[in-house]
């Protein structure tokens, strides 16, 4: 495992990417509404990020079991956990979610966040998922502190979501960070306190809870990158990237705007 610290300017390039991403996000939280399709969302996406002087990282981005992914962004819908691609025939309705994971390169460093939005009203279950989902990623990056171990965030996330009775998805994982989209070493949603690899100052990861409504069980459909949950029911994916400090975790993803857009849309 080769894990690479990040200089404090290499921190503040990847601040730049991260902030960038999250800019994105929250461009497409204007869109996101009954009617509008994935394919859309992915237009919009990848102009963005090229305007600012970006590469959306994720297109044309390697699979070891297929073709490499297709598009800008990966717009997840309801049951789809991770890795939805855009489409024209996927349409928005009132009551989905929509998990959008996006990635950019800027200047030599990688950002990546996802959020999960709200299409229209969303019923009270399905809003309880993203609020314990979304309160896992925060709790996890609160552990995220040197001196503590990975098994420290997976068991952050796995304890509050387990206790909702939700499901916590075992064969995706968040990741480090930086000159490439995914460095070591891999951060998953499980584990043990004081397990793990410890968490070094200067470090850069991706903490990225996949919680599921039901069973945390998956299966990857034909085109070799869309995964969905087996029995059906909605997941959820909130991920910021983050660097690792003594005393507290600096998160460079952001949030911010995008919750402002969504409260002022909803």
């Amino acid at each position: 495992m080769s894990i690479f610290l990040k200089t404090e300017d290499e921190i503040e390039l990847m601040r730049r990417a991260n902030r960038l991403v999250s800019r994105t996000l929250a461009e497409l939280a204007k869109h996101i509404k009954p009617g509008v399709t994935t394919s859309q969302l992915d237009k919009i996406a990848g102009e963005f990020i090229r305007d600012h002087g970006a590469v959306p990282t994720f297109k044309d981005f390697p699979n070891p079991y297929g073709p490499p992914f297709p598009a800008n962004i990966c717009t997840s819908v309801n049951d789809v956990v991770v890795h939805g691609i855009p489409d024209e025939k996927t349409v928005l309705r009132e009551g989905d979610i929509i998990s959008v994971d996006c990635g950019a390169l800027l200047d030599g460093f990688n950002g990546d966040s996802c959020y999960t939005f709200c299409v229209g009203e969303v019923d009270e279950a399905k809003r309880r998922l993203l609020a314990v989902t979304r309160q896992a990623l925060y709790e996890a990056i609160n552990v995220a502190v040197e001196g503590n171990h990975l098994g420290d965030i997976g068991a952050t996330v796995q304890e509050l979501c387990e206790a909702e009775g939700y499901g916590v998805v075992r064969e995706l994982t968040g990741h480090g960070i930086g000159r490439k989209m995914h460095e070591d070493p891999m951060v998953p949603n499980y584990g043990k306190r004081g397990n793990g690899k410890r968490l070094k100052a200067a470090m850069c990861i991706a903490i990225e809870p996949m919680i599921t409504m039901g069973s945390r069980e998956i299966y990857m459909d034909p085109d070799r990158w869309t995964i969905r949950t087996r029995d059906g029911q909605p997941a959820a994916h909130f991920e910021h990237t983050i660097a690792v400090r003594r005393g507290h975790a600096d998160i460079l993803s952001s949030f911010e705007e995008i919750d402002s857009l969504v409260d002022n849309i909803n």
